[in-house]
């Protein structure tokens, strides 16, 4: 599996850009078979910083109702990712 397989994508939430200010930590989704260690390869690889700490969490489906129709949100892996202090990770694609 490559680097780009097992980080999906990141999760931009008020409370995640909070975390990234903050504690320098990112938030992704990763692939549901990936670990801490693939992980912190993966940040490695693509981003070319070395994480300070990966923390890995299984989010649960919720359910969630429109009307009289009921069904269930997805599930995911999401991995929390410490960096060294004085390094970021540009998610926006704004920096040059």
């Amino acid at each position: 599996m490559s680097a780009r397989d097992i980080i999906i994508r990141p999760i931009v939430t008020e409370k995640t850009m909070k975390m990234s200010s903050d504690e320098n930590k990112i938030a992704f989704v990763v692939d549901k078979g990936a670990n801490k260690v693939s992980v912190a390869q993966a940040i490695k690889e693509i981003y070319g910083i070395t994480a300070e700490k990966v923390n890995i969490v299984n989010v649960h489906p919720k359910t969630r109702r429109v009307g009289r129709y009921q069904g269930k949100t997805n599930a995911y892996k999401k991995a929390i990712v410490k960096l060294p202090e004085g390094t970021s990770i540009d998610i926006f694609g704004t920096e040059e």
